[in-house]
């Protein structure tokens, strides 16, 4: 079974690098072309197919830069962090219902056309603050609440397509490139610091996935998905008891 699994593992490796270098270099030929797609930016073309390839928790917590050989390709990928980072956490009605702890990690995609910029955050926990639970007021779930301290794990990742005309500023491996530290860091502060500031204005996140997971702790449901309609939404709940 082990044998079986590493076997597996390696084709899955093998398939994601092909998938890379075979998309990312059919958009060097005709850079400039965008194709119709809802994003600012073509290269969010082979990152959607790597993300349908290998799923959504899997794309969480690859190494991205692994699976592209630079000397292949037109698009050579940097990566940033690990940046240890700590965040509260809003659900469904608007109350933060956890905070949470993670790595965060930025690879960067680099192409004439434009820059993408990925977003993992990694080796993630949570606790939860007591209150309404993260799916309360999603129209398909029933209203619920959660306890408080209940514990997990999470993991997830934002794309962020830069709009045209922005560029790299700076390539410092912290978090903040003019400050050079990697306290208190955010998606804000790594896009402004090392590229044109843009981060949230014009340069958005079109594509989110995050899962959080707290086993059993007398949860009537113990798994949560949030997530952007292109990646199925939202899903599941952190609920200890119903409120209806």
């Amino acid at each position: 079974m082990k044998t079986k699994m590493m076997n597996l593992r390696k084709l899955t490796v093998l398939a994601i690098t092909a998938l890379l270098v075979t998309g990312i270099s059919g958009l060097s030929t005709v850079a400039g072309m965008p194709k119709s797609e809802t994003t600012s930016t073509p290269l969010v073309n082979p990152i959607t197919a790597l993300i349908n390839t290998v799923g959504d928790d899997l794309f969480s917590t690859l190494d991205l830069t692994t699976l592209v050989d630079p000397t292949t390709t037109s698009a050579p990928t940097q990566h940033y962090g690990p940046y240890a980072s700590d965040s509260p956490d809003s659900g469904t009605c608007g109350n933060d219902w956890a905070t949470d702890m993670f790595d965060r990690h930025f690879t960067v995609f680099t192409h004439p056309s434009g820059i993408t910029i990925v977003e993992q955050f990694k080796d993630g926990s949570f606790v939860t603050i007591a209150g309404p639970s993260p799916g309360a007021c999603d129209l398909a779930n029933t209203p619920g609440t959660v306890n408080g301290e209940i514990t997990g794990t999470m993991h997830g990742y934002f794309v962020i397509p830069l709009p045209p005309g922005e560029i790299q500023t700076r390539t410092s491996p912290y978090c903040d490139a003019v400050l050079l530290t990697n306290t208190d860091c955010t998606t804000t502060t790594f896009i402004n610091t090392h590229f044109t500031p843009c981060y949230p204005a014009t340069c958005t996140v079109t594509t989110f996935f995050f899962h959080y997971a707290a086993g059993d702790q007398s949860l009537i449901i113990n798994e949560w998905k949030n997530a952007s309609d292109d990646r199925g939404g939202n899903h599941g709940d952190i609920r200890s008891a119903n409120t209806v």
